[in-house]
């Protein structure tokens, strides 16, 4: 009986020691972590944030700083709310805080992490990054299809005038134009030319921007989460989302191997063409990564998810802001009209004169960047920020919607005030911490030019051709009522909604 004890003892000594460092390492790994509300069990703050989450949180940063830990289900989750931790993090900590999650939506959206904005850290990032830069969205690239963003956004305002007898909705208008002009760049035709409605178009991408933004609580209940996932049915929507733009992606990497040469029209390869000779190079070639179809069909998606959506709402915005602004909006349309006289249009190679509209964007996306809490990053090593420690494998989520509004960064943050940026070099590229709407570091978003260029265009010109004026506000929703004069016709004056 006396062997049999030691026995029992000598197996349950080294389990002891066991739970006993796991019991003196979780101490030590919590004894320096950031501030945080009070959590729940099993759902951590889930049940705090809402269904507008960068506002409570930043609520919350009031009282517990800018550096916050919050508790996402079973997934710590730190938050950055000021300029100070945001550079300390993007700049100082960008090499070991610049992975990704492994995300159902985005796994699923993405090929199996094939693309560039959610595939984690490593190699084959790098030279997807690569390729972004130098390749697919490089500042020649982007001047290369000035032709297509002209035509479609002279398409844009033959639309809106065309449709002047009854109410506009801007909000199509703006993601029919930026939905062309992708089409253009990705596919060498607009998503009419290739057969696919509009209307639907539109439909698949909000969906698809929706179901990369739900909660999936596989995400935060590992092993159980799925089964959730299941019931509500947004498994079976993401799978639908899915099929449907492998389709379409599939049917145009078709055409395009099919058509074998660009078409005669088209003045420059498309993105598509670009990628599919980088696969043939790779096939041709041992060694390296593979590139293959999903790969491209994960970049597609990548630049449409990201591309249509987040230009057309930061246009829709702008619009918002400077119909609610008569002052701003008055300034804006002599600075461009007084520059483009008696012509029927801006064209692209006047935007670099119009200073004000260029503040007019920058304003735009301090107070509504595309994104409020940028994609998150998830932490490869050990590091402190603002003396707090953060650990390997802790989610962070950087708050630009609060940066935006910080007071002790902005005067008056709430105010439209374009005139804020004179003389000032604050710009949205990533390399000032006070105006993050396209993220920063390693992850900041690549494709920025080719958006911006559109934005600014669209602009111009709808400034430019018409006169806008509010009437009245119907606040029940983000519905405008808006007076448009077209400047070569002052004597129409037609109703317009704007959403």
């Amino acid at each position: 009986m006396a062997s049999l004890w030691l026995l029992s003892l000598l197996l349950l000594f080294p389990l002891c020691l066991f739970f006993l460092k796991k019991k003196l390492q979780v101490k030590t790994h919590t004894k320096n972590h950031p501030p945080g509300p009070p959590c729940l069990p099993i759902i951590g703050n889930l049940h705090q944030l809402g269904v507008l989450p960068h506002q409570p949180l930043w609520q919350y940063s009031k009282k517990y700083g800018p550096v916050m830990l919050v508790k996402l289900g079973r997934v710590p989750t730190v938050i950055i709310s000021s300029s100070e931790a945001a550079k300390e993090l993007l700049k100082t900590h960008d090499l070991s805080s610049c992975s990704r999650p492994l995300l159902t939506g985005a796994g699923k959206l993405s090929y199996n992490y094939l693309d560039i904005a959610f595939t984690p850290y490593g190699d084959y990032w790098r030279d997807m990054r690569k390729l972004c830069v130098l390749e697919l969205f490089s500042i020649k690239r982007v001047q290369s299809f000035k032709f297509a963003r002209e035509e479609e956004v002279s398409l844009l305002i033959d639309s809106v005038l065309k449709s002047s007898s009854s109410p506009v909705d801007l909000s199509e208008k703006a993601m029919t134009l930026t939905a062309n002009i992708i089409c253009r760049v990705a596919f060498g035709k607009s998503f009419q030319e290739r057969g696919f409605g509009h209307e639907r178009f539109q439909e698949v991408i909000r969906e698809a921007v929706a179901l990369l933004g739900s909660f999936y609580a596989a995400d935060y209940f590992p092993y159980v989460g799925w089964i959730v996932d299941r019931i509500t049915g947004l498994h079976a929507r993401l799978e639908r989302s899915f099929q449907e733009f492998d389709t379409f992606y599939q049917k145009v990497i078709d055409d395009h191997i099919q058509k074998g040469t660009r078409d005669e029209t088209q003045q420059e390869e498309d993105i598509i063409d670009v990628l599919l000779e980088l696969e043939k190079s790779h096939r041709e070639r041992s060694g390296g990564f593979q590139f293959s179809k999903d790969n491209i069909k994960a970049i597609l998606m990548n630049i449409f998810l990201a591309g249509v959506h987040s230009t057309a709402t930061t246009l829709v915005w702008a619009m918002s802001e400077l119909i609610r602004n008569p002052r701003v909006i008055e300034k804006a349309q002599t600075e461009i009209r007084n520059c483009i006289g008696d012509k029927r249009k801006v064209c692209e190679s006047k935007i670099e004169k119009f200073e004000y509209l260029k503040l007019i964007l920058k304003e735009t996306l301090r107070l509504h960047p595309p994104g409020p809490l940028v994609v998150p990053r998830e932490t490869m090593t050990q590091f402190s920020i603002n003396g707090y420690d953060v650990h390997p494998k802790t989610r962070i989520q950087v708050n630009v919607w609060a940066i935006g509004r910080d007071p002790t960064k902005w005067r008056n943050p709430e105010e439209f005030y374009p005139e804020r940026f004179i003389d000032s070099s604050v710009d949205y590229r990533g390399m000032h911490y006070e105006l993050l709407p396209f993220g920063g570091g390693r992850r900041g978003c690549p494709g920025i030019s080719m958006g911006i260029a559109i934005v600014e265009l669209a602009l111009a010109n709808l400034l430019f051709c018409f006169n806008w004026r509010l009437p009245y506000l119907w606040k029940n929703g983000n519905i405008f009522t808006i007076f448009v004069n077209y400047k070569a016709d002052i004597n129409r004056n037609d109703a317009f909604y704007v959403i």
